[in-house]
């Protein structure tokens, strides 16, 4: 069955946010889609790889950058279970991402709209997209959850 609309990409970043928390990662996936096929998926594994860049946004761009032999993804769409940070947004921009979908706000980091609109400055050389999507208290949930039992 091919995954072609919101719901279906965010609930696979969803299954991804489930991985990492059985993991022992917080629990943030995504997936980078192009013409409705998944090019690259990504979870957190900041911890597992000892890699502070390893946030699910920058593993799902990897991956999709050696699927596409280029670091740069135009015409791509990231749907993320949580608003991006400050570094996510710069990779996407220098991935050149056209859309960004996020399912939960992050009212202490999130880059997009929450505590800095980095995606709207007008200085970037490339401007991308963005929209709060689906399951955005199924993602929020998550968290709170994994947070709640590491306490």
């Amino acid at each position: 069955m091919a995954v072609t609309t919101d719901r279906e990409f965010m609930g696979v970043a969803l299954c991804l946010a489930e991985a990492a928390a059985a993991a022992g990662e917080v629990p943030i996936g995504a997936v980078l889609v192009r013409g409705g096929e998944i090019l690259g998926e990504g979870a957190n594994s900041v911890i597992g790889s000892r890699d502070p860049t390893a946030h699910a946004e920058v593993n799902a761009l990897r991956a999709a950058g050696h699927c596409e032999g280029n670091y740069r993804l135009p015409g791509t769409v990231l749907y993320v279970t949580l608003e991006p940070c400050t570094m996510c947004v710069g990779a996407l921009v220098h991935a050149r991402v056209a859309e960004l979908v996020f399912a939960a706000l992050e009212p202490r980091a999130g880059a997009v709209c929450s505590t800095a609109r980095l995606l709207d400055a007008a200085h970037y050389n490339h401007r991308v997209g963005w929209r709060q999507g689906p399951f955005a208290e199924e993602s929020g949930e998550l968290l709170r959850r994994f947070f709640r039992a590491r306490r």
